[in-house]
């Protein structure tokens, strides 16, 4: 459904069963889960989806092993279900990841960790082979029943050092276990998006889009894209604005009726290091390890780079994080502990970003002690207006179940009742995904007149949804791109099937081109001229675009425009754009 379309339904029958307000990946959880119950529900996003914390999480989707000495038991076990659900429902993008964590001592943090457990100690200390050994058995037996990946290994300091010889020498052991990654997070959010909607076409949303109250206490839409305004009617609204709930709750309730703080996020930051030598030195293991403070780090292979985080520092003000000049030193002094003989020069670091979590409000002086589970609060009406169902705490991994969780209050508290569950539901591309990958790819490839090569990143991005893509494609002229892994007709099926309205929604969440620190000045331009084509700017708008695109890379993830002219060297091969005859 198009943004006119839906914004005049709305002028047309303004009442909805739900409004929800945030289309992180957590809003738009809850937003598939009540669509799919049959509910008239509305998303709304400020910005762009999956454009806050959704978009800045370490791409890791993991049980949080780290969450067992802080007694989180049962954040563990859920994260563990659903990391494994997520690997049968969204195989094209969630896959295993063998991570090795580095042991320097025998015994040490064991005391530490126990009364860290017993909420006695705030501090982070060092963990030994001992408490690391404990963890990942509690690890193993939590998941003993599904048996996806294998259990646990340990090995000692010279298997290790055979396997990793840049690891830090000082080193007494390892011990390797498995998790998963998420290669396209911000994609699988759209796909959970677009689920919701094919299933129930009461189910409507927008991005660059507000909901306030007015001074009569009417609730109205705020469309950023054209400047319209639109009054609704929702029997209940949830905040799932994650960092930003204590902001919007100000937006949706006049100042007499806002209750106290709920959010009190944590920052983390991250690089995307474009060094061949450290991702071989990975041999394509995550590096799980400790810094010299004894806080957690992670690198890991991503888009062929490498991905090395992250901070954990307090913030008042969501909107303005950013990597600093400080996080990029210590994550690059933690990389050094890790792994000495490496070093990472500036111009190696393609992309950072950063991103808050979204934890509840704590006076715990050490972060890593703030809880990280998830729940529900709901704010009542003192002032007349809907009830508002708070969305605090969560992670990635667990987007599901607490999507669920809040659909489910949602439902009791209309009168509903729930019609399908998610868990077994395949997302996206995820569905009828093949056992055998490549012959599918071969078949689809030969019924569309295209290359191997070009169905194989088709799928890559787009797992089995690379049909409808590659139906676009050949029903029309295409045309290469400066980025040889792309073309003009995919970049339009995406500005017109998946809600693009700036240059940013494509360059760096409907693609990887930016993240992966493949994006030159060249594609950008010719990206851009695209979508000025689709969206019918004038060339000032267009250069008004352009001109926000480069600011935000600067200010948000240290790309420069100097950088990106300095990637547009010509390459050898160009996209396969033409059809095979035959």
């Amino acid at each position: 459904m198009k943004r006119e379309e839906i914004l005049d339904g709305l002028r047309q029958s303004p009442k909805v069963d739900v409004c929800v307000v945030g289309g992180g990946i957590n809003g738009i959880s809850v937003f598939r889960e009540l669509a799919l119950q049959g509910l008239n529900v509305l998303l709304v996003e400020k910005h762009d989806y999956c454009s806050g914390a959704s978009a800045a999480l370490s791409r890791m989707v993991h049980g949080g092993l780290r969450y067992l000495e802080n007694g989180e038991f049962k954040l563990v076990q859920e994260s563990l279900v659903e990391r494994d659900r997520l690997l049968r429902n969204a195989p094209h993008y969630v896959a295993p990841l063998p991570t090795t964590v580095p042991v320097f001592d025998i015994f040490s943090g064991l005391g530490n960790g126990i009364v860290r457990f017993l909420g006695l100690s705030r501090r982070p200390s060092r963990r030994g082979a001992v408490a690391i050994k404990a963890g990942l058995s509690i690890y193993d037996f939590l998941t003993r029943k599904r048996a996806l990946m294998p259990r646990h290994e340990f090995r000692g300091r010279r298997t290790t050092l055979q396997k990793w010889p840049a690891l830090n020498p000082a080193i007494k052991s390892s011990a390797t276990y498995f998790d998963a990654w998420v290669s396209h997070p911000e994609r699988l959010g759209i796909e959970l998006l677009q689920d919701g909607q094919s299933a129930n076409g009461g189910a409507r949303a927008l991005n660059y889009a507000e909901l306030r109250r007015d001074a009569k206490g009417r609730y109205r839409v705020e469309d950023h894209i054209d400047g319209a305004s639109v009054s609704v009617e929702p029997a209940l609204i949830i905040n799932a604005t994650g960092g930003w709930i204590d902001i919007a709750n100000q937006t949706l309730f006049s100042p007499q009726a806002r209750p106290s703080p709920l959010m009190g996020g944590t920052k983390g930051s991250h690089l995307i290091v474009d060094s061949v030598e450290l991702r071989a030195a990975l041999a394509g293991h995550m590096i799980y390890y400790e810094n010299e403070d004894g806080r957690i780090c992670i690198l890991f292979p991503y888009l062929g780079k490498v991905l090395v985080g992250s901070t954990d520092i307090r913030v008042d003000d969501p909107e303005t994080v950013r990597c600093e000049a400080d996080e990029r030193d210590y994550i690059l002094q933690s990389l050094a502990f890790v792994l000495p003989q490496i070093k990472i020069t500036p111009q190696e670091i393609v992309f950072q970003f950063s991103g808050v979590r979204p934890l509840p409000a704590s006076k715990d002086s050490f972060t890593g002690r703030i809880p990280r589970d998830h729940f529900c609060t709901v704010v009542e009406p003192k002032d007349g207006g809907a009830p508002v169902l708070c969305m605090i705490g969560g992670k990635w991994t667990t987007f599901r179940s607490f999507g669920e969780l809040a659909a489910d209050m949602a439902l009791e508290r209309l009168g509903k009742v729930r019609r399908i569950a998610t868990t077994d539901r395949p997302i996206g591309g995820g569905r009828a995904f093949p056992q055998a990958p490549a012959a599918w790819q071969a078949h689809v490839a030969a019924g569309k007149g295209m290359s191997s090569d070009r169905m194989a990143e088709l799928f890559g991005r787009y797992g089995t949804d690379t049909e409808a893509v590659a139906d676009f494609i050949a029903a029309g002229p295409d045309a290469p791109l400066p980025h040889a892994g792309y073309s003009a007709r995919e970049l339009q099926f995406l500005i017109r099937d998946e809600a693009v309205e700036h240059l940013d929604d494509l360059l760096l969440r409907r693609t990887t081109l930016a993240v992966s620190g493949e994006l030159s000045l060249d594609m950008m331009d010719a990206v851009l001229a695209l979508l000025a084509q689709e969206k019918h700017w004038t060339p000032a708008q267009g250069a008004s675009e352009r001109a926000r695109f480069l600011t935000l890379l600067v200010d948000r993830h240290g790309v420069d425009e100097a950088m990106l002219s300095a990637r547009n060297e010509p390459r050898s091969t160009k996209c396969d754009t033409t059809a095979k005859s035959g």
